[in-house]
């Protein structure tokens, strides 16, 4: 299974990626540190899943660019562009926010963002986490779609022997 992690916090992305490591799954992980690097990476290969921060940065942070507007919605416009483009790709944004602020000044917190993003991109989003990294509930909550799409996969080789798993 590919995934293409989209986070621009190291501590952050070392968290996920060695979460991801321990589920001792067949995963071939990638990554991605801005909207933009996001949107090339999916261009030249959509991944099985996208594992999406919502708050990025336009470009890639280095030592001679400092990343352009800083977004609070960058994985949102990630997501808005797929769209445009019909590339479906499915999604779990992990966010380290419990709220945010809309451009019209309303907050937003997790749960409404959640509902925001399944009615606009019901193709996409799988689920909205919170990232903490003082606990692990991300990871209970990540480990149930990782267990939920194990189950699926196998009652699909069960039901149809003739597929050979990716």
């Amino acid at each position: 299974m590919k995934i293409l992690l989209v986070e621009d916090e190291y501590p952050k992305r070392q968290n996920i990626l060695n979460f991801l490591k321990g589920l001792k799954l067949d995963l071939e992980i990638s990554f991605a540190n801005s909207a933009n690097s996001a949107l090339d990476s999916i261009d030249i290969e959509i991944p099985d899943l996208m594992i999406l921060d919502m708050s990025l940065p336009t470009f890639d942070i280095n030592d001679h660019d400092n990343g352009g507007t800083p977004r609070g919605f960058g994985g949102e416009d990630v997501l808005r562009i797929l769209l445009i483009q019909e590339i479906v790709c499915k999604t779990i944004v992990v966010t380290g926010y419990e709220s945010f602020l809309k451009d019209d000044g309303l907050s937003l917190d997790i749960d409404k963002l959640k509902q925001s993003l399944q009615f606009e991109f019901p193709e996409y989003i799988l689920d909205v986490i919170h990232y903490n990294s003082t606990n692990d509930s991300w990871k209970t909550s990540l480990k149930e779609y990782f267990t939920r799409l194990i189950k699926w996969r196998f009652l699909l080789l069960i039901m149809n022997p003739d597929v050979t798993e990716n």
